[in-house]
């Protein structure tokens, strides 16, 4: 009687239970040469048995059913044949219509009688039992881990798995080129392809060396994961690890996957420092630049780009619009007396503040804890019946949305305050520094710690 033998392991990860493999090859020779059994042909797979449909199984049970006389099956194990109630019964069926005369396992007996038929089917039930029991704990256990906030699997990209605190955190290097994704896609400046040349200039490729492709880039931009909010199952829960990306830039990015923004092709730019300063005094106008030739050299113009209809303005050179900058920046300029008073009264006014930043603290804290008081409500409300599956799923993803934000705000008020006087402080001192720039006309570049000439007229005006 010929043989065919059949091994298996449950993963296709070729990194993982690899020796399940070899170990079984090597029991079942050894078993083989032992009871003087000759295999015709194996039958290696890697698959879970945990549903039908494996392909070398189903090859090795169509040559059983062709075979002109019966055949002998040899496995480790009858739960390495079967796992599930169709591949058991499959092979059960085959004993009772004499296609399979003999079952060999090291670690079982079988017979071909009722009585050994009979331990078979218990064989193949215990066999499904324990697979469906593992899977129901996994379950659990996932959903234990979602009720803590703990990411239920491996670290999405940006992330690394923390053992000691059985979560995930981000990554030092891999969270800064997800914050760049986010922020550069955010621009409406990318498509999916120069997004994936842009990390893969960044280092970050797909697994043969190309950029990542549009399925992995837009499943990255939609995961809230980068918010700190677990999605399962269409449930969302609230991650208790660190976001990567902030409210604001993942809105955005949204907005441009939802609404198809067409990129913006850059321009090669020139070294025009009063662009985007000026309007025309006749029609209201923007005013560019533009360079021409004349005298010997090249030389700088500016004029009204005469878009909002007829306009009887000429160009202008940027040696004179220096000097009606110049005599506008004297009328403007704070000297260094107002300067010094001006930054003590603004001092006072951050001593008064810290009052009712402590106070705005103190109302977000209160609206956390508002919004975790609903979410234990309405999760009370779903497990006593009062309210539906669709109701409390809705209900509680908006709740951790809310709950989301109001940390997020809550730590950005943390990082930089609530603070509407640094802009003014900044206006103290860019008027005291206009003060300068007038004296020196060096409006193309800033002294160090000093902004631009540009940055400074919109700022004081």
């Amino acid at each position: 009687m010929k043989y065919f033998l059949y091994a298996r392991k449950s993963t296709e990860d070729e990194e993982r239970q690899i020796m399940s493999i070899e170990a079984q090859l090597a029991e079942l020779a050894e078993y083989a040469k032992r009871e003087n059994i000759i295999i015709s042909e194996q039958f290696i797979e890697s698959k879970s048995a945990k549903k039908p449909g494996r392909e070398i199984f189903n090859q090795m049970m169509s040559k059983v059913y062709t075979s002109k006389e019966p055949v002998g099956l040899i496995a480790w194990h009858p739960d390495r044949l079967a796992r599930n109630s169709v591949d058991g019964g499959q092979i059960i069926y085959s004993i009772d219509i004499g296609k399979i005369a003999s079952l060999r396992f090291p670690t079982f007996w079988f017979e071909p009688t009722p009585q050994g038929l009979f331990m078979l089917q218990v064989a193949f039930g215990q066999s499904k039992y324990y697979s469906d029991n593992l899977s129901e704990n996994v379950k659990r256990g996932i959903r234990q881990k979602l009720r803590r906030g703990e990411w239920p699997s491996r670290a999405p990209f940006g992330y690394i798995n923390n053992p000691k605190t059985r979560n995930i955190e981000p990554d030092p290097f891999k969270s800064r080129l997800v914050k760049i994704a986010f922020e550069e896609f955010a621009t409406g400046n990318h498509t999916y392809e120069s997004l994936g040349k842009r990390l893969e200039f960044l280092g970050v490729v797909g697994k043969f060396g190309r950029p990542l492709c549009k399925v992995l880039l837009h499943r990255m931009l939609i995961n809230k994961v980068y918010l700190g909010i677990i999605e399962h199952n269409g449930e969302d829960y609230e991650g208790k690890f660190e976001p990567i990306v902030s409210r604001a830039a993942f809105t955005a990015v949204q907005e441009v996957l939802n609404n198809g923004r067409r990129v913006r092709v850059k321009k090669k730019k020139h070294d025009f420092p009063f662009l985007g300063l000026l309007k025309c005094g006749e029609c209201g106008g923007a005013i560019t630049a533009q360079l021409a030739k004349g005298n010997g050299g090249i030389y700088t113009y500016y004029r009204c780009t005469k878009k909002l209809g007829k306009c009887g303005q000429k160009y202008l050179g940027e040696k004179k619009l220096v000097d009606q900058l110049t005599e506008r920046l004297k009328k403007v300029a704070l000297n260094d007396d107002w300067k010094e008073k001006m930054l003590a009264k603004v001092k006072i006014w951050e001593n008064e503040q810290k009052d009712d930043n402590k106070s705005f603290a103190q109302n977000l804290e209160e609206k956390v804890k508002d919004a975790e008081q609903k979410l234990d409500k309405l999760v009370n409300a779903y497990l006593d019946g009062t309210i539906e599956k669709d109701i409390y799923l809705a209900k509680k993803n908006e709740l951790v949305q809310t709950k989301t934000d109001l940390l997020e705000k809550k730590s950005d008020f943390g990082r930089k305050g609530n603070n509407w006087l640094e802009p003014l402080k900044k206006w103290i001192i860019d008027a005291n520094y206009a003060k300068k720039l007038a004296l020196s006309k060096d409006f193309l570049s800033s002294a160090p710690g000093h902004p631009s000439a540009s940055a400074v007229f919109n700022n004081i005006e």
